[in-house]
Formats: C-alpha cells, sequence, structure tokens
C-alpha cells in the first residue's frame, strides 16, 4: 500500500517520501480502517522533529498522522463491537510511533474507534477525533458548566473551537480569547470574543461581570491571567502548561490534560455532531502526495479549521 513516510527525525517537510510499504497486520482485539481521510495535526510535525522523543518511541520508517475516519475492511480476533463496512473514525495514536494514518490502511485497536457521525463529511469526521476529543476532556475536567461562565484561551484555534462548541451546548456562557480577526468567526459559534495580550485580565473582568467560575487553556503561558480572572474555588485546566497542576498551588491547583485513544469519548462527540451541537470546520483538503505541504500549512500556526489528507 502506499503511505507517507520519514526516515529519520527532522524538521524539514520535505523529507516525507510517499511509497509502498507493507500492509499493516492486524492483531486481536483491533480493526483494519481503510483510510476515507486523515486530519493533521501539529503534533504530527513536532513528532516527526524529534521533540515527543522522551516521550514516545519512533520506530523507522515511521508514518505520521493520528486521527483517521474510514471503512473497517478487516478485523483481528474477537472484535464483536464492529463489522466489515462500519463507517468508523478514531484518534489512533499507539504507543510506539510506526504506523500512522497518513495511508491507504491503518490497523487501530477497536478501544480507540467509534461510528462516524452521518452529520459529518469524511473530511469532518477525520478531524474531529484528536482535536475534540482533547476538548471534551478538558472541558470534562472542569466540571459542571450549566449556568456558568467559562474563559478560553485560544478560542478560535483547533482545540478552542471544539471546546466552544461542547461549552455552549452544556450551557456555559463562553468567553474566548483570540485575534481580531476570528473574532467574527467566535460569535458564530456562540462565543463572546476578547482580544489576547496586555490588559486581558481586566478585559476578561470587565466583559464577565466579575470573577469567571472556570478557565480552559489551550495556549499555554497564561497561567498568571488565569488565577488573576478566577473566583475562588472555580476550576481551570491547560493543555500546553505544566505549571497549572503545581502542588505549590495549593487549592488554586488546576489539571493537566493530554487527551487518551478512547472509542467512548469519541463516540460522545459523534453523537453531539449528530444532535447538530458540534460542526468541523475543513480548512483545505490535500492528497497523499503532498503530505508536506500540509505540514508546512500547519507549521505556520495561522491556519483555522482543519487541514485534512484524503489518500
Amino acid at each position: 500500500m502506499r503511505a507517507a513516510v520519514y526516515d529519520q527525525y527532522t524538521q524539514n517537510p520535505d523529507d516525507l517520501e510517499v511509497r509502498e510499504v507493507a500492509e499493516p497486520k492486524v492483531m486481536a482485539g483491533s480493526v483494519l480502517i481503510e483510510v476515507k481521510a486523515a486530519a493533521v495535526n501539529p503534533v504530527d510535525w513536532k513528532l516527526m522533529a524529534g521533540y515527543l522523543d522522551g516521550m514516545i518511541d519512533a520506530q523507522f520508517p515511521v508514518i505520521p498522522g493520528w486521527d483517521v475516519a474510514g471503512v473497517v475492511v478487516g478485523l483481528g480476533f474477537d472484535t464483536p463491537e464492529f463489522e466489515i463496512g462500519d463507517e468508523v473514525l478514531a484518534y489512533a495514536r499507539k504507543d510506539v510511533a510506526q504506523h500512522g494514518t497518513f495511508a491507504e490502511r491503518v490497523a487501530v485497536p477497536a478501544h480507540a474507534v467509534a461510528k462516524k457521525p452521518a452529520s459529518l463529511t469524511w473530511e469532518q469526521a477525520a478531524g474531529l477525533p484528536l482535536a475534540g476529543g482533547t476538548a471534551l476532556r478538558t472541558l470534562d475536567a472542569l466540571g459542571d458548566l450549566s449556568g456558568r461562565t467559562l474563559l478560553i484561551h485560544a478560542a478560535a484555534g483547533g482545540v478552542g473551537g471544539f471546546a466552544v462548541q461542547i461549552a455552549k451546548d452544556r450551557g456555559a456562557r463562553v468567553i474566548g480569547t483570540a485575534s481580531e480577526r476570528n473574532h467574527d468567526f467566535l460569535r458564530e459559534l456562540g462565543a463572546e470574543p476578547i482580544t489576547y495580550g496586555e490588559g486581558l485580565a481586566d478585559r476578561v473582568l470587565k466583559l464577565a461581570g466579575g470573577p469567571v467560575d472556570a478557565v480552559a487553556d489551550f495556549v499555554g503561558g497564561q497561567l498568571e491571567t488565569t488565577l488573576a480572572v478566577l473566583r475562588e474555588g472555580g476550576a481551570h485546566a491547560s493543555i500546553a502548561d505544566h505549571a497549572v497542576a503545581d502542588p505549590e498551588l495549593g487549592e488554586r491547583r488546576g489539571r493537566y490534560v493530554w487527551v487518551r485513544p478512547d472509542g467512548a469519548e469519541t463516540a460522545r462527540l459523534a453523537d453531539l455532531a449528530d444532535r447538530g451541537g458540534l460542526t468541523v470546520e475543513v480548512a483545505e483538503t490535500y492528497p497523499l502526495d503532498r503530505v508536506a505541504d500540509a505540514f508546512r500549512a500547519s507549521m505556520t500556526g495561522r491556519t483555522r479549521g482543519k487541514l485534512i489528507i484524503v489518500p
């Protein structure tokens, strides 16, 4: 089968090569998925650059990609949850970086797989699991949000946009930081936009009418602002700043979140999408031969919406 691969850690997207590789082996408790679409996430090129080497082993050559949507075409032993022909999606991260989703087929443990929401296209479905799951797990960490005011740092980003939609579905008032060019986008999602930068804490307190009940940080470096605007006893969590969980913060300590492959969590996102409470913005699609271009676009940090690979 054809797949995009790299043979060593590199910061140069041009070192990605599309070539024939061996067909995936399907272990017991896994499914083989014919890839209809796969999403690019910043972690893909960060992993390729070696930035996660202290956390995850890589066995070269590596096929990148952790998000997938496609059709089940093979079953390992004891996978009664799925049948051949099922349309599915998954956050397909594994313990070792090697067999990713930027390929024609990928084998994924069944516990990470969920049925595809009928309301989303293949491209939209592929963009949902990792970023959507990160948003979902972060908001779960904040507790009940109904009738409460939530501040989201980087609300227009890949994870933040999902978090706004999930929080609104849970009945929260959402204030979201973003550059001015993304304010209309946040209003469309139901958030009250506010410009980040110097003086942010004062602007939040003024807009909210006092301290907020919870804060979700999707950019990092915001702990001082978070603590300045959070009410006593409020909850906060971050996907980008370990400092939020420092024991020295005592009762003001927050939660550091790292999303796990979890089909049950992905199924919750799929259900929300089918109920009309969640959509996925696709910025651009690329064929397999242009994975390098998709990486370059992601590396700019300026793309709003998902970058999708269609093998």
